[in-house]
């Protein structure tokens, strides 16, 4: 069997009865064991999927069908599924049974998506290698000796190495886009508020964002629009109609695109992903596009003002996780206070408490107005510098990531080389922007290369066409 890349391709093949569901679903579990060395999935939802499979093929021989029969999906470890185990991937939470399911799996499950496993991910999704993980580190299927880029690795990695057709990450500061790019995927982050975030496990809440990771953008926003919309369980969602993202996926002009000088001289951007981009806005000038580059000062705030105000959501929302409510659970502890801390340092990796410890931080008597409340600051420039932008320019380009997929091991004694890995994908995430990762093909030694576009609030429509069409003559 053939590696499937879209959700189309897939269904044209059952309806002719070339193909069934449970055989696709049979496919994927074996290349899921063919794959095991990647350690992208924490859980293969074997019984579950195979009912699903068999429930979705005989709605699809009776024409009652949803919009997503014949996807076959996973979804990373911290996105709640009732009945299921869920851990973000820690210590914390092994073997936690989610009493409820996310809305986004209830709709995915609505429109018959067929529900594979869950995805290794950075605990608590707290990383930007997929190497935090309580349950091992994520490999690269382009090379296993390269991490997959994080936090949500193992949904990038279960895609490309054809074990899913396509993956649910969560982004808070580009862990949907990151890896997608690290894996020559396509990876979205919508606009905050965009998708639900009922029954995902909280890192930092005024950033986290539910994206799909696919191989096509006909299967990004079909998600999207399945994903999308209101939902009385999540007061920050939008109520915002939720357009066809797949019929106006085809109708697109020529658009006025902004480049961020800075992100493009940066000395830290690998020489291979700059040249790759400047022939991109070589082939946007030609198909009529107007490309210019703008300058964007506040590039050096973004990194710290983005682990100040995240940190300090993870302090207040991690703090629940104390060995009482729920949660690992020391059994030595001779007081309430020694049960705290036993519980919390056993169940907690390391990065998880440094980022812990840093939102107390920042966040405690003294501190506030000098960090916390200076980095809110800083946000509302960055937001009105995009908002100022988007006044005169349609899309906004940048890299997604300074550099190729690096060596597993390379960057974990310091944080601040990792943390800053995150400098061009945070930006979209502190002003709330959709953003997409595309590929751009493959450096010199065969590793992916990508580019990022960011969209005005709510335009993913406009985002996904352009995209599509980006991607018709880039990589033809």
């Amino acid at each position: 069997m053939k590696k499937y890349s879209s959700l189309k391709g897939i269904q044209a093949l059952i309806s002719q009865k070339q193909l069934t569901l449970p055989d696709l679903l049979a496919y994927y579990f074996k290349q899921i064991e063919d794959n095991k060395h990647l350690n992208a999935f924490n859980e293969v939802f074997f019984y579950s999927a195979e009912v699903q499979a068999k429930s979705v093929q005989q709605k699809i021989e009776n024409g009652t069908a949803g919009k997503l029969a014949g996807m076959v999906i996973g979804i990373k470890d911290n996105i709640c599924y009732k009945d299921h185990i869920v851990t973000a991937s820690s210590k914390m939470l092994d073997g936690f049974v989610s009493p409820y399911s996310s809305t986004v799996v209830e709709r995915l499950l609505q429109e018959d998506a067929v529900i594979i496993g869950r995805l290794n991910c950075d605990e608590f999704a707290m990383g930007g290698s997929n190497e935090t993980s309580y349950f091992g580190a994520v490999k690269n299927a382009a090379n296993p000796e390269l991490v997959p880029g994080g936090s949500s690795g193992g949904s990038a990695v279960a895609v490309q190495a054809d074990m899913c057709l396509s993956a649910l990450g969560t982004d808070t500061g580009g862990s949907v886009r990151q890896p997608a790019a690290f894996c020559g995927l396509i990876g979205l982050k919508p606009t905050y508020g965009r998708i639900s975030r009922y029954g995902v496990i909280a890192y930092a809440s005024s950033f986290d964002q539910v994206g799909p990771i696919t191989s096509s953008v006909e299967d990004a926003a079909l998600l999207l629009q399945v994903l999308a919309g209101a939902d009385e369980y999540d007061s920050t969602v939008s109520s915002k109609n939720v357009p066809d993202y797949s019929v106006t996926l085809h109708s697109t002009s020529p658009k006025r695109i902004a480049v961020l000088k800075e992100t493009i001289e940066n000395e830290a951007l690998d020489p291979e992903i700059k040249s790759a981009i400047l022939n991109s806005i070589e082939d946007l000038k030609s198909k009529g596009h107007t490309v210019e580059y703008v300058s964007f000062n506040l590039l050096d705030y973004l990194v710290p003002a983005y682990y100040i105000l995240t940190t300090a959501e993870a302090s207040s929302n991690l703090s629940r996780y104390d060995g009482v409510h729920y949660g690992h659970r020391n059994t030595e502890a001779k007081s309430l206070t020694e049960l705290y801390k036993h519980s919390r340092s056993e169940g907690f990796g390391d990065e998880v408490k440094r980022r812990i410890l840093l939102g107390t931080f920042v966040l405690s008597a003294g501190y506030y107005d000098a960090y916390y409340q200076k980095a809110q600051q800083v946000r509302r420039l960055i937001r009105e510098k995009i908002e100022g932008l988007f006044q005169d320019y349609d899309l906004i380009l940048s890299p997604v990531a300074p550099t190729t997929p690096f060596k597993i091991g390379d960057n974990m004694q310091d944080p601040l080389v990792m943390y800053m890995a995150d400098i061009f994908t945070v930006l979209p995430s502190l002003s709330g922007n959709p953003a997409i990762a595309l590929p751009l093909g493959n450096n010199s030694v065969g590793l992916p290369l990508s580019i990022q576009f960011i969209a005005r609030h709510f335009e993913e429509e406009q985002l996904l066409a352009f995209s599509q069409e980006f991607l018709a003559y880039t990589l033809s």
